[in-house]
């Protein structure tokens, strides 16, 4: 059985996502707490497998709930949340930051058909996330972890200037695509472009929350937009993203891949098409192997290809795939990958 804390400030809602979690016979929901207070002193006596966080509770918020828990009695944290206001938003990704797993929507009666896909959404997300044995505090966590070559047989940074940054995540991906871009300078000389599988309704908060955390412009890609140095491009909600021969984003609305959409295996095989041997490709910690293939068809291409290290990944889905099949010239911890990209593309002198 999954034992469940639900941890919300309106019992209309505890009650609610009690009964969605308990019709799966495999859940059983073994407490509430009205506040984050109430959290962190039910999980010093109890051990649940998995808590649905919200943010917004007296005494003590969903953030500084997950900081605590975190620190003393780590479990893995799903935070649930029906506001999209900026300010709610960034202590949802400052949750993730302080080591939350995950982020859904809230189920709403909007629809009947919003109301089944949003509680299917938590459901399948909590029964992920309890496989998740071991969860990281990710807050200002600096891994003395050796950066690896998993190509010993050639030294790969006096390639050609790269021109592109092609990343993908999901599970536990915002964090560290945050410590990326924040120690990247605003002259860095290539464009980036993400594909974070993320619960849709979020990317525009994840958006803002990265862009207030670097010097680099972060938006959310828009259909023919020009590529340019120094500008981060997030995949939009429901559509496939690839560039183009004249370096233009499209958005498409292609079928999902991997069961995803937007997918990083559609991303990657369009940068390995395109750039080859110009790009950069990084897969990072997540469930499942969404670009795992592709990262090494970049590879093959001649590109520079790196997959997030075991010690510092969340999951290890999506990068062990990829090491799995040797998909990967590089195998680095979160700052060692900012080195890579500084080494091999920089800043303003190489435009």
């Amino acid at each position: 059985m999954i034992k469940v804390l639900v941890v919300d400030d309106s019992p209309v809602v505890r009650d609610l996502l009690k009964h969605i979690l308990t019709l799966e016979n495999e859940m059983v929901v073994i407490g509430e707490a009205k506040d984050g207070q109430e959290a962190v002193e039910f999980v010093e006596r109890n051990k649940p497998d998995v808590i649905t966080m919200d943010i917004n509770m007296p005494r003590l918020n969903g953030f500084d709930a997950t900081r605590q828990i975190m620190q003393k009695n780590p479990v893995p944290i799903v935070i649930v949340t029906a506001s999209w206001d900026p300010s709610d938003l960034n202590k949802a990704w400052q949750a993730m930051e302080a080591g939350a797993v995950a982020a859904v929507e809230k189920p709403r009666y909007s629809t009947e058909e919003n109301y089944r896909n949003n509680s299917k959404n938590i459901v399948d997300t909590v029964r992920l996330m309890s496989q998740v044995k071991v969860v990281r505090r990710w807050p200002k966590r600096k891994v003395a972890v050796t950066e690896v070559s998993a190509d010993r047989t050639e030294s790969r940074l006096s390639a050609p200037r790269y021109e592109i940054v092609a990343i993908g995540a999901s599970t536990g991906g915002p964090p560290v695509i945050k410590e990326l871009l924040e120690t990247l300078p605003e002259n860095f000389s290539a464009p980036i472009a993400i594909v974070q599988h993320i619960a849709r309704n979020f990317t525009a908060g994840l958006v803002e929350w990265l862009d207030r955390s670097t010097a680099l412009k972060v938006r959310v890609a828009k259909n023919r937009e020009i590529l340019e140095a120094g500008t981060v491009y997030v995949a939009p909600d429901g559509f496939q993203m690839k560039v183009d021969l004249s370096s233009h984003i499209i958005l498409t609305d292609d079928p999902p891949e991997n069961g995803l959409k937007p997918s990083v295996s559609y991303l990657f095989r369009s940068i390995a098409e395109i750039f080859g041997k110009k790009a950069v490709g990084i897969l990072l910690t997540g469930m499942g192997k969404d670009g795992a293939n592709e990262l090494r068809t970049l590879k093959d291409k001649g590109a520079i290809t790196i997959a997030q290290d075991k010690e510092t990944s969340v999951i290890h889905g999506m990068p062990g795939e990829a090491i799995k099949i040797g998909g990967a010239t590089h195998i680095a911890a979160p700052d060692r990958i900012v080195g890579l990209l500084m080494r091999l593309i920089g800043a303003g002198a190489n435009k």
